[in-house]
C-alpha cells in the first residue's frame, strides 16, 4: 500500500482511558490520497463517521479510529480497500464507499477493490464493470458456464453486464455475432392493430437493448453491424427453427416465456455459443394463469451440469438509492398479503360451504 502505513495504538498500550476501547492510527503519505479519501467538502469523511462504529477522526495525514478492537478492525479494513481503489486510478464516491462496506459486512473472500476495478469494456473512457459482489459473481458465471440464468429485480445490472460480455467476447474474436432477443409481449394492445411496418410495431419491445448497444459501441458502426449480420436484434419468435453456432445470445425479459417459448429458446443453442437468460420473476406481464418459463425452468435444470442459476438481489440494485429499497418494500408487501390470504383461508375451516353459497364470494 503506496504511502500509507496502518499502526495500531493499542499494541503500544495507548488504551482509552474508563472504556475497553483502544486507538487505531493510519499515515498516509500522499496529499492525493488523503484529499480523495475525505471527498469534496468532506462529504466521504462525513459518511464514514455516520457508518463506522468506531469513533474516525483526521489530522494532517493522520486518521486515528477510536473503539473495540473488532470496530477498528473493521474501520481499517475498509480504509485499505478505499486506499487501494485510489492508487488504482478510482476517484471515490459516497455510493462506491457504501458498496466497498456492504461487500465488507457480507465477509466473503472477494476483496472490494478487486470487485470494483474489474473492467468488462472500456470506450472513449467510460469503463463498465460490477459494481458490487452479486454483479461480480454473476459475470464470473457468465465465463465459466455455457448457460446463465440472471433472475433479479430492476436495476440490478442484470441485461447490461450480459451485453458488456457480448460485446467483449465479439471484440475478443470469442463468438462471431451477437444475437439480442425479447419476447414482444402484447400490453394491451395487439400487434396487428398498430399503426406502422412490422418493424416499427416491435421497435418498442426492443429499443432498450438498443439504447444498452449505443453505449457500448460506436453508434455509427452498429447499422453496419446490424446489416451484417454480426449483430442481430430480435422478437423471440424469430428464434424458432435456428441452431446458433458461435454465437452470444441474450434472452431478455425472459419471465414473460412460456414453458413451450424458454423450451424453444434454450434448444437454438448450437457449437460455440453462449447462452444468457435474464428476467424479474416478479414482473409478469403474461396473460392471467399462464405459467412463466422462468419461473420453472431451474427446476427443470437443476443439477444440469454448465447451466448456472445467478440470483441478483436488492442489494446489487445501481440504480438510485431509492430503487433497492422500493424493491424490498413491494417485496415485504407481497408477502405480508400472501400470508393474510393464507391465514383468510384456513380462518375458519367450512365455513363457506356451510353458508351455502360457496365459490360466489370474492
Amino acid at each position: 500500500m503506496t504511502g500509507t502505513e496502518p499502526s495500531s495504538a493499542a499494541s503500544s498500550g495507548a488504551a482509552v482511558p474508563g472504556a475497553a476501547h483502544v486507538q487505531s492510527r493510519i499515515s498516509i503519505a500522499e496529499p492525493r490520497i488523503m484529499v480523495n479519501l475525505l471527498g469534496p467538502k468532506d462529504e466521504i469523511l462525513r459518511l464514514l463517521e455516520r457508518t463506522l462504529v468506531s469513533d474516525v477522526h483526521v489530522r494532517g495525514n493522520e486518521i486515528t479510529m477510536t473503539g473495540a478492537p473488532a470496530d477498528n478492525a473493521t474501520a481499517e479494513r475498509l480504509f485499505a480497500e478505499l486506499i487501494e481503489l485510489i492508487e488504482k486510478g478510482e476517484t471515490l464516491s459516497v455510493d462506491a464507499v457504501r458498496r466497498t462496506l456492504n461487500m465488507l459486512e457480507q465477509n466473503t473472500a472477494e476483496r472490494p477493490a478487486e470487485v470494483l476495478t474489474l473492467n468488462i469494456l472500456s470506450r472513449r473512457g467510460r469503463t463498465i464493470r460490477p459494481k458490487t459482489l452479486g454483479q461480480k459473481r454473476y459475470v464470473d458465471a457468465i465465463d465459466e458456464n455455457t448457460i446463465v440464468f440472471g433472475i433479479g429485480p430492476a436495476g440490478t445490472g442484470k441485461t447490461y453486464l450480459a451485453m458488456a460480455k457480448a460485446v467483449q467476447a465479439l471484440q475478443a474474436k470469442q463468438v462471431n455475432r451477437i444475437i439480442l432477443t425479447r419476447p414482444a409481449v402484447e400490453a394491451g394492445e395487439r400487434l396487428g392493430f398498430l399503426p406502422g411496418t412490422l418493424n416499427e410495431k416491435i421497435d418498442p419491445y426492443l429499443r432498450p437493448l438498443y439504447d444498452a448497444l449505443h453505449d457500448m459501441l460506436d453508434p455509427e458502426s452498429i447499422p453496419r453491424l446490424m446489416q451484417a449480420g454480426t449483430i442481430e436484434v430480435a422478437p423471440l419468435a424469430y428464434m424458432r427453427g435456428r441452431t446458433l453456432n458461435d454465437a452470444f445470445i441474450i434472452l431478455d425479459e425472459a419471465q414473460n416465456t412460456t414453458p413451450e417459448q424458454m423450451k424453444m429458446f434454450l434448444t437454438r443453442l448450437g457449437f460455440g455459443a453462449k447462452i444468457v437468460v435474464t428476467g424479474d420473476v416478479t414482473q409478469v406481464d403474461l396473460p392471467g394463469g399462464t405459467t412463466s418459463g422462468l419461473r420453472i425452468v431451474r427446476e427443470i435444470l437443476n443439477g444440469v451440469e454448465d447451466v448456472h442459476f445467478a440470483e441478483l438481489s436488492s442489494s446489487d440494485v445501481v440504480r438510485h438509492r431509492l430503487v433497492a429499497e422500493i424493491v424490498d418494500a413491494y417485496a415485504r408487501y407481497d408477502a405480508e398479503q400472501d400470508q393474510q390470504a393464507a391465514q383468510s383461508v384456513h380462518a375458519v375451516p367450512g365455513r363457506a360451504a356451510s353458508s351455502g353459497r360457496s365459490g360466489r364470494r370474492r
